[in-house]
């Protein structure tokens, strides 16, 4: 059997012709030949091609004319356009028509390669979408996850198993993956759909205040508790409780989490009889938890108990197929809320994007689109407009030394200090980045900040 693409070259110019057949079929593809517009209508209406790739000018029909005729009979066939210099705004045209990409004559024979490689690969893609879909059903619903990466492809359709189960899960990814969004797809996609959603920030919030929040307290239970209040456990009666950075909660709080895992009942502060309690939990953390097994900082019993089903979610770096489509989607929505008139992205903005790492993910991919989008002075978003983008590839901001120069003759508490107070200052005093840069949580940072007196 023949696993070879099929590639449809259409061009009036016979020697050309040959030519292509020849360097196409030394890159292990066949190679079926058209002299026309209109033969190559006929062709793709006889059989199916992998890709056509098409001279704009012939003497009968056209390459636009043959474009709109094929892409009406087979829209998802992949046609890349060969023209003149001189006819680059037919060749533009063409693209709006529905053309993959388009190549100027001379060809150059390494761009057409990889172009060809692309196309192919992003039909691929395509298809595993279409059946991605097919296979989630008709009422999957992807909670605005975009991605269709092979990377994300997978963890969305092992999302659609999960989400059918009544298990614990536990989703593993850097900050800005999209954890939430993650698990709000389980629970819509869950026999548990039309129960609430409930969704809590365990670094957030203190010890004494998580405890309340997550069981509830009575009336007199402490200062101000003047009625008793449900927790989220009862707030996600048949529903689902999201416990973001469930790493960060004590080893107090994560015995009496573990024990209502096992019991199914809580028991309110400041109250004595158990509430029984039937919620999903889903858990969430950025860190390594076997690690901290290994600290005695998280307990291993516990770990068990929310590790049933474990996701790890790619970090952008990881799927850098998804970004064109992210920067889209973010680009859409941020030009609407700001009133702006922005068509899109010029070629030196999007290599941009591509190259760079992202260590903060997603999330610093929406906030650096927002940024452009705010400063654009034209239609379409430049390199320039980009520049906060600076970290070359390979090189994330956690990379980046804190400490220009080391005395190895202070203490380590001092250099922690110094490291501290210069992320914060590099972070623009924003606590959150200077967290994730310094590869600790808001809480932990905090502390320190109170620790060394930089805050009151």
């Amino acid at each position: 059997m023949n696993n070879k693409s099929e590639i449809l070259v259409v061009d009036d110019d016979s020697a050309h012709r040959t030519m292509l057949r020849t360097l196409l079929s030394g890159w292990q593809y066949d190679i079926i030949e058209a002299d026309d517009g209109s033969t190559a209508i006929k062709k793709v209406r006889e059989r199916p091609f992998d890709l056509v790739l098409m001279d704009v000018r012939m003497l009968k029909v056209s390459g636009l004319e043959a474009l709109d005729e094929i892409k009406a009979f087979n829209p998802a066939i992949p046609v890349i356009i060969m023209t003149a210099y001189s006819s680059l705004e037919t060749a533009v045209d063409a693209i709006k028509k529905g053309a993959y990409d388009y190549l100027t004559k001379p060809l150059d024979f390494d761009k057409l390669k990889i172009t060809i490689k692309r196309a192919m690969e992003h039909i691929r893609l395509k298809e595993e979408n279409r059946i991605l879909k097919e296979s989630l059903g008709k009422h999957f619903d992807r909670q605005n996850i975009i991605g269709q990466s092979p990377a994300m492809i997978k963890l969305l359709e092992t999302v659609a198993q999960v989400a059918a189960s009544e298990a614990t899960v536990l989703i593993n990814g850097e900050s800005g993956t999209g954890k939430e969004l993650i698990a709000g797809a389980i629970h819509f996609n869950s026999p548990r759909k039309d129960g609430p959603f409930v969704k809590i920030n365990c670094a957030a919030i203190t010890e004494t205040l998580l405890e309340s929040e997550l069981f509830g307290h009575e009336k007199g239970a402490f200062t101000g508790a003047d009625k008793r209040k449900d927790g989220r456990f009862v707030q996600a009666h048949k529903g689902s409780l999201f416990l973001d950075e469930v790493s960060e909660m004590t080893l107090a709080m994560q015995v009496k989490l573990l024990r209502v895992l096992q019991e199914r009942e809580i028991t309110r502060v400041g109250g004595d009889g158990a509430v029984k309690v039937d919620a999903r939990v889903i858990g969430a953390t950025n860190r390594n938890l076997m690690n901290m097994i290994k600290e005695s900082s998280f307990r291993e019993d516990l770990f068990y108990r929310l590790n049933v089903i474990s996701l790890d979610i790619p970090p952008l770096r990881k799927r850098r197929d998804d970004i064109v489509l992210l920067v889209q989607h973010f680009l859409q929505d941020f030009a609407a809320k700001n009133r702006k008139h922005i068509k899109g992205f010029t070629p030196k903005a999007i290599d941009r994007l591509i190259r760079y790492d992202w260590p903060g993910n997603v999330r610093e991919l929406m906030n650096a689109v927002e940024r452009a989008v705010v400063l654009a002075r034209t239609e379409h978003i430049d390199d320039e407009d980009l520049a906060i983008i600076q970290t070359p590839l390979g090189q994330t901001a956690e990379s980046t030394p804190v400490l220009d120069d080391i005395n190895y003759n202070i203490t380590l508490e001092d250099m922690e200090r110094t490291a501290v107070i210069k992320t914060l200052k590099t972070s623009d005093g924003n606590k959150s980045e200077a967290a994730r840069r310094l590869g600790i949580t808001r809480k932990t940072l905090h502390k320190k900040l109170k620790k060394y007196g930089i805050m009151p």
